[in-house]
């Protein structure tokens, strides 16, 4: 074997274990950014919480304390943990979070679709966000109560004579104050209406 060779065969395999070295650096490397990736190491930075946002009010393990009399008009502070979310269109788990209803002091009366008759309710609206989206409610009251009125006024009392018609205005109306609520505020919360009076004539 010559001199040039011995230079290429040694140089041959100076390469080749190069290039393992740095693939088993490569590898190494990937199996580290793989289990720092894992364990939550490469976490984007949290974008800033808005403090107007409304937040999921987590449910007391705690039992709830009786209210005394004459103090059901006050409101009680919430002892428990908010949890912060992106918007109000994600599912929530009823067992997790707890459940604020809010009567509307003032009932609707409305015409109805056929103009032969009436429909009056009151109702209470339920949530389960923090005091925020009560406070929304209440800064909203004008357009809530005309879309309100607007979704009676185009129910078919004979419709409205069924369970199911009754469920299907609780829906409508909750998409409608939901819809107010986002348009005005940026922001719906409202999981539900419940009727606290219901007459149709």
């Amino acid at each position: 074997m010559s001199k040039t060779e011995k230079d290429k065969s040694k140089s041959g395999g100076k390469k080749k274990l190069l290039l393992m070295g740095g693939g088993a650096l490569l590898l190494a490397g990937g199996s580290a950014g793989a289990a720092i990736y894992a364990t939550g190491g490469f976490t984007p930075k949290a974008a800033k919480e808005d403090p107007t946002r409304p937040k999921l009010v987590v449910r007391s393990e705690e039992p709830a304390e009786p209210i005394a009399e004459g103090e059901g008009d006050k409101e009680a502070p919430l002892k428990e943990g908010t949890v912060s979310v992106p918007n109000d269109r994600i599912k929530v788990d009823p067992a997790k979070y707890e459940i604020t209803y809010f009567p509307v002091e003032q009932p609707f009366t409305a015409n109805l679709a056929d103009g032969s008759g009436f429909i009056q309710i009151g109702i209470s609206l339920a949530t389960y966000y923090d005091g925020k989206v009560i406070t929304n409610i209440r800064r909203q009251n004008v357009p809530i109560r005309s879309a309100v009125l607007m979704v009676l006024s185009e129910q078919d009392p004979a419709v409205l004579s069924t369970a199911q018609g009754k469920q299907m205005l609780q829906r409508e109306l909750t998409q409608a104050i939901n819809s107010v609520l986002r348009q005005k505020e940026g922001f719906g919360g409202i999981d539900n209406v419940y009727f606290n009076s219901l007459v149709i004539q």
